[in-house]
């Protein structure tokens, strides 16, 4: 397992991280997954074992089922180095607070969080999603709050939208109050649009980035062809949204061609790519069986050629929306690999 500065914090973490929004499988959650208590140990410890040191979750997960199930799982202690990630701002109750980043929501279900997990501690603390109803200096400084009373250590946006990411930071500039170290995104072969706007700004103001979902909720895995559904879809699950389904299913036929070169699935392809990319800090891998993770995990060391590589943005690219002349970005080794630029050509 190889690890990587988070943003320009000091905060090293694994190239893979593990999901857990299988866990519990309340509400309408089940569609995704519904990992137990024993299940969820046996894989908390596969991943550990990899050397995976964060584990993501969120309160909205089964309905904070997720949370309980890691604290449980982890006995009330961390194992060696383990980090901890979750978020806020989803709807979580029936209250008319009960949703939102204000200042009662935000720190209300922080500590609840922490119950749940067992922990004195978060690591890392997401802003599950743009709350435009909230102003930003009240949520800025109930983040602030929460790093002073040492509940929470980092924070991070999930969801964002650039100018929202722009605008929270300036906000944390200007208050001189915590800014984020990193952002959660979706970002796959099959959906390219982040590089428009959120990894450049990434590497701009120095945020790491989480990738949730890398494989489009497994339909980049090699399992599922043309006609065929994943069991996510098949349950009625329809995050990420696919517009374009002839693409998609040619970009799944490169990736299972280059993977049968390689010996590894077409899923290990399509990670190894993300891992190429700039700002990309580490890949919310998930999983409803340990055989999913063990091959996911493999994905770390897999190391594709020049061509290949290639070959994956050409099948990929997406439609130009914007002029060329802003998309052009080089990724520092905090953020990324060493001296690669983004051009008209990658994107």
């Amino acid at each position: 397992m190889k690890y990587r500065t988070l943003g320009r914090s000091g905060l090293k973490v694994s190239t893979l991280t593990m999901g857990t929004m299988t866990f519990g499988g309340a509400g309408a959650f089940s569609a995704v997954g519904k990992t137990d208590l024993d299940e969820a140990r046996r894989m908390i410890d596969l991943c550990i074992d990899a050397g995976i040191n964060l584990i993501d979750t969120a309160n909205v997960y089964s309905n904070g089922f997720s949370e309980e199930i890691i604290g449980e799982a982890l006995d009330g202690k961390r194992k060696g180095d383990v980090l901890i990630a979750s978020k806020a701002r989803m709807r979580i109750g029936d209250g008319p607070n009960d949703e939102g980043l204000s200042r009662y929501h935000l720190i209300r279900e922080c500590e609840k969080s922490l119950k749940r997990l067992r922990t004195d501690v978060i690591d890392i603390y997401f802003l599950h999603e743009w709350d435009g109803t909230t102003p930003l200096e009240e949520t800025i400084a109930a983040l602030d709050t929460l790093v002073s009373q040492g509940k929470i250590r980092y924070v991070g946006c999930s969801n964002y939208s650039g100018w929202q990411v722009m605008k929270a930071l300036g906000v944390s500039d200007r208050q001189h109050q915590p800014r984020f170290v990193t952002q959660q995104i979706h970002y796959t072969l099959e959906a390219r649009e982040a590089e428009y706007e959120l990894l450049p700004i990434s590497v701009d103001q120095g945020l790491g980035v989480l990738v949730w979902s890398p494989l489009a909720g497994g339909l980049l895995s090699g399992k599922y062809h043309r006609d065929q559904a994943t069991a996510r879809q098949i349950s009625g699950w329809t995050e990420p949204p696919i517009r374009d389904e002839d693409r998609l299913w040619r970009i799944v036929d490169v990736l299972a061609h280059i993977g049968e070169n390689h010996g590894v699935s077409a899923a290990q392809v399509a990670l190894a790519w993300l891992l190429g990319r700039p700002a990309v800090s580490s890949l919310v891998i998930g999983g409803r069986t340990e055989a999913q993770f063990k091959d996911n995990i493999a994905a770390a060391s897999l190391v594709l050629t020049g061509d290949e590589r290639a070959r994956l943005d050409a099948v990929s690219r997406p439609p130009v929306l914007y002029p060329y002349w802003h998309q052009q970005f080089t990724a520092k080794d905090r953020f990324g690999p060493a001296d690669l630029v983004l051009d008209r050509e990658d994107i």
